[in-house]
């Protein structure tokens, strides 16, 4: 008896998912975490509208989503003063990538990313055959010049660049961002995260007219809109590419529910403006505590901190396990040198008195 057949390129590829979650960390322990702060989840929650928007439309659930994500295109559009055929929704960033990769990533092609940035994106890449090209952070920032440099270099098709970044918290100026762009060769696509651009500083995003063929903008309602678990989110750019998603998008992937939550917390942007004052509020109290401990955090325009243990990236390793086994769910960056830090998400007050408590006894058995 024979198995599937599997193609060539499945056979050589790890089963492995980009990140463990909390969930199976806590069936490995036997409990769950006291506190929750490491997959960057706005724990302050969604909008009460967006909750009661989702409970009112649970008897419809018998009907499919629309495939169009109509109702939410469009509000978005309005929202960016541009046309709904500049948008395409999908399964979270997460999903959209996917579909972008699909669209564009052939066995063989180029495509350039930082050493350390989101990992999932380049296991999408590597789902489809692409070859990551990677450069260093400089400092503990992505370097765009660099990015698009290694582009030129390697004939890549698509380039990532996460403004802010993940896991860093770092960001750049969004006219730095176009003005590097000048760099970019003119068939390469610059695939602009801007996942958290909502916490960020004004002047982060990329101000880039939408018809602009060589960059599409990612944007979600994971993080400040506090809709992890519903998985929507949307992509900006020229419309001859947002089109092409039509091609091969999963037209009946965006759930009932989450889009009419989705809709519902992209009005009430008075929850969204408090939920980023309290996550404003979460990073300076991650900040204190590091400080009180000895230890730096570094600017954040993202509702995480990174925070720099004053090691190499085995001893805050040491330092996430002891936290870990004291119910403290937090990660750390991949690469060296960013692992030399924890990455903290920003969290209630009860998280972070949790957090606080735990640190220093996580700091001594680290330090043996």
């Amino acid at each position: 008896m024979t198995g599937p057949r599997y193609t060539p390129l499945t056979e050589t590829l790890p089963a492995t998912v980009p990140f463990v979650g909390p969930e199976a960390q806590e069936r490995a322990m036997g409990h769950a975490f006291r506190a929750r702060l490491g997959a960057n989840e706005n724990v302050f929650g969604p909008s009460p509208r967006a909750v009661e928007a989702i409970r009112a439309s649970d008897a419809d659930l018998w009907m499919y989503g629309d495939p169009e994500s109509h109702d939410l295109r469009h509000a978005l559009a309005d929202f960016h003063g541009i046309r709904p055929e500049n948008i395409v929704v999908g399964e979270g960033i997460d999903g959209l990538l996917g579909y972008l990769a699909r669209m564009l990533v052939d066995q063989g092609d180029a495509v350039v990313t930082s050493d350390g940035a989101y990992p999932t994106f380049n296991y999408h890449v590597a789902g489809f055959g692409g070859v990551l090209h990677k450069v260093p952070y400089t400092g503990d920032s992505e370097d765009p010049a660099a990015l698009f440099a290694k582009a030129a270099e390697v004939g890549a098709k698509i380039v990532y660049l996460a403004n802010p970044d993940n896991p860093m918290g770092t960001w750049r100026k969004g006219a730095d961002i176009v003005k590097a762009m000048d760099a970019l060769p003119e068939d390469t696509l610059l695939v602009l995260d801007e996942a958290y651009v909502e916490f960020a500083p004004e002047g982060t995003a990329a101000e880039v007219d939408i018809e602009d063929p060589r960059l599409i903008r990612m944007r979600t309602f994971s993080k400040a809109y506090g809709l992890a678990g519903a998985r929507v989110g949307y992509a900006l750019g020229a419309e001859p590419l947002i089109t092409a998603f039509n091609k091969i998008r999963n037209h009946f992937g965006m759930n009932r529910s989450a889009q009419i939550g989705a809709l519902a917390a992209l009005q009430d942007q008075d929850w969204l403006a408090q939920t980023c004052a309290n996550v404003a509020a979460a990073r300076d109290e991650i900040a204190r505590i590091a400080a009180e401990n000895g230890l730096t955090a570094l600017p954040s325009a993202t509702n995480f901190v990174a925070v720099d243990c004053g090691g190499d990236g085995a001893f805050a390793k040491a330092v996430l396990d002891a936290l870990v086994a004291d119910g403290i769910f937090v990660r750390m960056p991949f690469v060296a040198p960013q692992n030399r830090c924890i990455r903290v998400s920003a969290g209630r007050p009860e998280d972070l008195e949790a957090f606080a408590a735990a640190l220093p006894k996580a700091l001594a058995r680290a330090r043996g």
